[in-house]
């Protein structure tokens, strides 16, 4: 009567034993055991990973559209100083049609980043006055971004030498004698590409600066059919839209 009992006791003990034994070693089963690392250190690294990844992505975009908005103005500048009437006998007219196709060009060229809905492209024609001193003969703008040239306005230096040139200091352009210099001035607010707003809302402002290359007549920009004229690209207008 009383075996029986006793050897319940006994399973009884030796179970506590063994679990006892197995729950000793688990802190060792645990440090050997591998299974579902890689899972968690990727749940620990992946906000990392990603977050670099995505900010290379943004710097790489950002300097991508510095050199888009650099060779812009170059295209600009080298178109404009190339447009005008195609008769080689007299000096070469320029007409308001010509800057409006250069500037529809801009908008082909930067339609991916939006040149003119976040930028302003500003076309100057710099020449020298009848003291001998530089002047900006005409200067059409287009661009929804407020922004006035940084290096003159049309009209400055028509008289006189006070007004040097365009440019930085030190790297002023100046146009000779009997031509001009046709002087791009962009600026644009980057727009960025990933919930990085490290680099947003910054300017990238660029300029170029091209020789005419012809004779070209001087007297400022002309209409092709003054009855029937051409919409003016005016500075004092601050529009994405094509001037009308």
């Amino acid at each position: 009567m009383i075996a029986a009992p006793l050897n319940t006791l006994a399973k009884i003990a030796g179970s506590a034993s063994a679990l006892c034994n197995r729950v000793r070693r688990l802190p060792q089963r645990l440090a050997r055991d591998r299974s579902g690392v890689a899972f968690v250190e990727f749940a620990f690294t992946a906000p990392i990973v990603l977050s670099m990844g995505m900010l290379g992505t943004e710097t790489a975009y950002y300097v991508i559209t510095h050199m888009q908005v650099s060779q812009l103005a170059m295209q600009v500048a080298d178109n404009v100083s190339r447009v005008g009437e195609q008769d080689v006998l007299v000096a070469r007219r320029v007409f308001e049609s010509d800057i409006n196709a250069s500037l529809v060009g801009a908008e082909k060229l930067g339609e991916t980043f939006q040149i003119f809905e976040r930028g302003r492209v500003i076309i100057s024609s710099l020449q020298r006055n009848a003291d001998d001193g530089q002047w900006i003969a005409w200067q059409r703008c287009r661009g929804a971004r407020v922004h006035n040239s940084r290096y003159g306005n049309q009209g400055d230096g028509a008289t006189g030498t006070a007004f040097q040139g365009m440019g930085k200091p030190g790297q002023l352009i100046t146009a000779a004698n009997g031509t001009a210099v046709i002087f791009i001035e962009i600026s644009y607010e980057y727009d960025s590409l990933t919930p990085f707003t490290v680099y947003d809302g910054q300017e990238i402002t660029y300029t170029a600066a091209f020789n005419v290359r012809d004779n070209r007549n001087l007297a400022g920009l002309f209409q092709r059919d003054p009855n029937d004229p051409d919409p003016v690209a005016s500075c004092n207008v601050y529009s994405a839209d094509r001037p009308v």
